[in-house]
């Protein structure tokens, strides 16, 4: 997919992974996306082939938690990493394993402890960014992102990965480090055009739409490089009321143009209990939507499926495309409106690229990528 010429530059150090017991799946595929590319470097360069541990059947380094009577427990790293290029792939709204975000933050800690500073770099991809919703004050509150941001740098990491962070300026709580926040767009657009949805990529149409204002950012980008228009759904709540830990809405504007007759996608970060993302999409059928696609970078579906299931079946929408960068049930993967965006290649770029200290702006801006994508003329 990608044309770095990271080849020409030899890797900073031999490439480790640790894969978290929370994004097996994930990691293991990831894994197997690097082991693939070298394989194939290898034999088109033969130089390669007496660099150590360039090429390896597997880069996955193993860890395990000890347990103590008292039920604390401790990391440990199960072989040797010093030197290494070290990455640890991690996803913290992993609901399968019983454990909170807190437990699986705490748990990353660990690991990030257990490496007594051997690495030569250590790396952390962290998908959805812990608490990376909680972003500012508005009374006696703690900002646990910008707290956990600082404690990562505080013991040692160098590089932070996330995607689609819900606040990107939380990275103002790290301003030296900072963070890699990679878009999904080219992904979603492939998967959406390869699934067959029979849309037609035009201002006639299609409308590109944000349930709220906090996702005009990526809809802006979706439309332009659609050459489509785009529409923002203002959600007025009630703040005097409080009911099940939410303000309710009092009402629902529609700022955008005509939606009479036109295939909408729906453009957002992420997924939680699905109750905005429904109340959107019975909004945009009352105003005469034809066929409304769901693209989220995050499923988490924190009050599971039976809301969906029943939108579904309602006719308020037709299909649902979320990532496998955080957790996804067979439940939810076996769903007839349910279709996964793999990116388990895209972060095997990243990290090959960052190993070899390439330049990643062909993975952040994905322009080029997606107008090839769609057959536009001159790219």
């Amino acid at each position: 997919m990608y044309t770095m010429a990271y080849q020409e530059k030899l890797p900073v150090a031999p490439l480790k992974i640790i894969v978290m017991d929370n994004c097996r799946d994930l990691g293991n595929s990831v894994n197997a996306h690097i082991v693939s590319s070298r394989k194939k470097h290898v034999s088109d360069n033969n130089f390669l082939s007496g660099l150590s541990g360039y090429s390896c059947d597997s880069y996955i380094t193993n860890y395990h938690m000890e347990f103590l009577h008292t039920g604390e427990r401790q990391a440990v790293i199960d072989e040797s990493i010093r030197g290494a290029d070290l990455f640890i792939i991690t996803d913290i709204v992993n609901q399968s394993l019983n454990k909170s975000p807190d437990e699986h933050f705490q748990d990353l800690k660990r690991i990030i402890n257990a490496c007594h500073g051997n690495a030569n770099r250590t790396n952390v991809i962290m998908p959805y960014l812990y608490e990376g919703r909680h972003n500012n004050r508005k009374k006696l509150e703690s900002l646990d992102c910008a707290l956990a941001l600082q404690d990562m740098v505080d013991m040692g990491i160098s590089n932070i990965i996330t995607f689609d962070a819900h606040e990107p300026r939380m990275q103002n709580a790290i301003p030296i480090q900072g963070i890699d926040n990679f878009p999904t767009s080219y992904q979603f657009i492939e998967a959406i055009i390869n699934g067959n949805e029979d849309i037609i990529f035009n201002k006639d149409n299609l409308l590109i739409v944000s349930p709220d204002i906090g996702g005009m950012g990526r809809v802006v980008f979706y439309s332009s490089i659609l050459e489509v228009n785009m529409g923002m759904f203002y959600i007025r709540k009630d703040y005097s009321t409080v009911i099940n830990g939410e303000h309710p809405v009092a009402a629902v504007e529609f700022l955008g143009g005509d939606i009479n007759g036109k295939d909408i996608i729906i453009v957002d970060d992420m997924i939680d209990t699905g109750t905005s993302i429904i109340s959107t999409c019975r909004e945009l059928k009352k105003r005469g939507a034809k066929k409304v696609i769901i693209a989220s970078t995050y499923g988490l579906f924190t009050k599971g499926l039976n809301e969906i299931d029943k939108a579904y079946d309602d006719g308020l929408f037709d299909r649902i495309y979320t990532t496998n960068l955080t957790y996804c049930s067979a439940a939810l993967i076996n769903k007839p409106y349910y279709r996964l965006v793999d990116m388990s290649g895209q972060i095997a770029n990243i990290i090959i690229a960052m190993n070899h200290d390439a330049s990643l702006s062909e993975i952040v801006d994905q322009s080029k990528l997606i107008n090839r994508l769609l057959g536009k003329e001159g790219i």
